[in-house]
């Protein structure tokens, strides 16, 4: 029996453009077909058990012929599994996706198409370019910018003309001359507005405005390449008014976020709103120790404490699992004060219908010890990371407060993406890293492989981790706030500085 293939538009780049509709197709695939240009971040939705296949196409580049893709995606389906066809921009448009179906149809595959966000109307939204305006036109014409190979562009450009619409191609960087030449011999006004917008939705968007008569020579002067989509039309001179992209705080800045990967998406997706190019390299993974022998003792006598402290969400969910292990729910704490070392601990209590009935003003180990030291009159349960930080028990033993200090889970340096990281670091094309964490930092560090790293700028939650980066030679600036909105505020703020500084050296070089 078949599976059934979904064809998914993913977009033109920007991971926040995919649909709702293609967000839940893809997080139940079992086998991803994907294109190159699609997006690391919406290829990560997938589940990591899911089959990626890279069938590697781009504009005038497929490794994979088209006839064999189709022959892929009949025989996931023939598997009987769940088969996401991942295709950049609409499937439908320019993109093949009906001849990909002709041969599903063809064996009585079940299938279904999910439009994706064309990049002819995204991109050139991400430049400042309303591609209709009544004041302006009132029609709109997407061709394709591409010629079969051996053959001539295929365009009546004196139709196209006659339209007085908004002209936008696709797909024709390598043919913008023979464009341009073709809509001046057809009779367009060579002052007509013009833009060439590369790598759209994207970070690392660049744009070209000129006017038709000059469009050709401005993008070859910039050295545009694809992807890149090409507007003509008097809608282009609205590019410098509206164009709110190019104005983020972060557009261009390249951004290590090394949270580990169940944590790492609300920053990441910050950043990202805010313009900046995400890396996300999750530099740790947390791992409940299971048997644990000294957690199930110490939930046996859970009455005789008079706290319990949690220094992160990882050791709250160590020990709901222990707790539905025994077949007991919240009430099993019922006469233990809760203490958490900051907001993100305290919601992970929270989504349990547990209320943390003392969180520190400053979230890290010190301060935490410091408060329970006051308040604690009788034993106090600390669980956490096999290497927890000192300060805690530091705090409590000079109070005299009596405590057991639990590992119930420990921490597993990874790093998927180091080579690409280390890369980067070593050709000085990292702007910012991201620490939440001391281990986030170690981490790091090791993924690197050691060497210099000071040509890098830690941005770190806290006193604690920026100690630790600056420990491994990372210079460091700290976060107003233990907080992931302070945590953004702080890479800004970072990042405004680090380009003032490198303008200002520029200019000095110059």
């Amino acid at each position: 029996m078949y599976g059934k293939v979904t064809l998914v538009g993913a977009g033109p780049g920007d991971p926040g453009l995919l649909t709702l509709k293609g967000r839940e197709a893809l997080e139940a695939a079992q086998v991803v077909v994907y294109d190159r240009l699609v997006s690391p971040a919406v290829l990560a939705l997938a589940p990591e058990e899911a089959e990626r296949i890279d069938v590697g196409k781009r504009s005038a580049h497929h490794p994979v012929p088209q006839e064999r893709i189709s022959q892929i995606l009949l025989e996931k389906a023939a598997e009987g599994r769940r088969v996401v066809r991942l295709k950049g921009g609409d499937p439908f448009l320019f993109g093949r996706g009906g001849e990909e179906l002709e041969l599903l149809e063809a064996h009585g595959v079940p299938f279904e198409e999910v439009p994706g966000i064309t990049s002819a109307i995204a991109v050139p939204a991400y430049a400042g370019i309303p591609v209709t305006h009544r004041d302006m036109t009132s029609s709109l014409h997407i061709i394709t910018g591409h010629a079969r190979q051996g053959k001539e562009l295929d365009i009546d450009f004196q139709a196209l003309v006659r339209t007085k619409g908004t002209l936008v191609f696709l797909m024709g960087v390598t043919s913008l001359p023979q464009i341009c030449a073709g809509l001046l011999e057809a009779g367009m006004d060579p002052e007509t507005p013009a833009a060439v917008v590369e790598r759209g939705t994207l970070p690392t968007q660049r744009k070209v405005t000129a006017t038709l008569s000059t469009l050709a020579r401005r993008a070859r002067e910039a050295a545009v390449s694809s992807p890149a989509v090409s507007v003509f039309g008097p809608v282009c001179a609205l590019s410098g008014r509206f164009d709110w992209f190019s104005a983020l705080p972060l557009k261009g800045r390249r951004v290590v976020v090394t949270r580990p990967r169940e944590r790492g998406g609300t920053l990441a997706g910050r950043l990202r709103a805010l313009g900046a190019e995400v890396l996300e390299c999750p530099c740790i993974r947390t791992e409940r120790i299971c048997p644990c022998p000294q957690a199930e003792a110490a939930l046996e006598k859970i009455g005789a404490y008079q706290w319990a402290a949690f220094t992160s969400p990882a050791g709250v969910e160590a020990l709901w699992a222990l707790l539905e292990e025994k077949g007991l729910d919240a009430r099993a704490l019922g006469g233990v004060s809760l203490a958490a070392i900051g907001a993100g601990t305290a919601r992970a209590l929270s989504g349990h219908g547990l209320r943390a009935d003392y969180v520190p003003e400053v979230y890290d180990a010190a301060h935490l010890g410091a408060g329970l030291a006051e308040r604690a009159t009788g034993p106090v349960l600390i669980l956490r990371a096999e290497e927890g930080s000192p300060a805690l028990t530091a705090a409590l033993e000079g109070a005299g407060v009596p405590f057991e200090d639990v590992a119930c889970y420990r921490t597993r340096y990874e790093s998927e993406h180091a080579g690409e990281i280390r890369a980067l670091a070593r050709a000085g094309e990292l702007d910012l890293v991201t620490f939440t964490s001391a281990s986030t930092v170690r981490g790091f560090a090791a993924s690197l492989g050691g060497g210099d790293l000071s040509g890098l700028l830690g941005v770190c939650i806290g006193e604690q981790t920026a100690a630790e980066a600056r420990r491994h030679g990372i210079p460091a600036v700290v976060a107003r706030k233990a907080t992931i909105d302070a945590l953004t505020e702080a890479v800004v703020a970072a990042a405004g500085e680090k380009g003032a500084a490198d303008t200002s050296r520029d200019g000095r070089e110059g």
